[in-house]
């Protein structure tokens, strides 16, 4: 295996642990936020992932891009509905007051 694979591979694991510590030391009060500021970082990982797919520079590399898209893109989706979610949570609910 080429040393570039294993160091890439080791950032991929570490970044991995890290961000999960990281998402469950936040506090549940904070988790709807986070996930709205996530949708961002998700849009650069779909678009990341499209130019990828998009590059037929091996199947591998094709086939990896294309799970890549549809995993960003569910998580876009899903921080979107759950956003959308909490807001409903702080409408009012009777008339408004003039």
């Amino acid at each position: 295996m080429p040393a570039d694979f294993i160091s890439s591979l080791f950032v991929f694991i570490l970044a991995g642990f890290l961000g999960f510590e990281l998402i469950k030391r936040v506090s549940p009060l904070l988790h709807t936020p986070l996930m709205s500021l996530t949708n961002a970082l998700d849009a650069i990982a779909v678009v990341g992932a499209i130019i990828l797919a998009g590059a037929h520079r091996s199947p591998l590399a094709t086939a990896l891009g294309t799970i890549a898209i549809v995993a960003a893109t569910s998580n876009v989706v899903g921080g979107f509905v759950i956003t959308d979610r909490m807001l409903k949570m702080f409408k009012a609910s009777g008339p408004r007051k003039p």
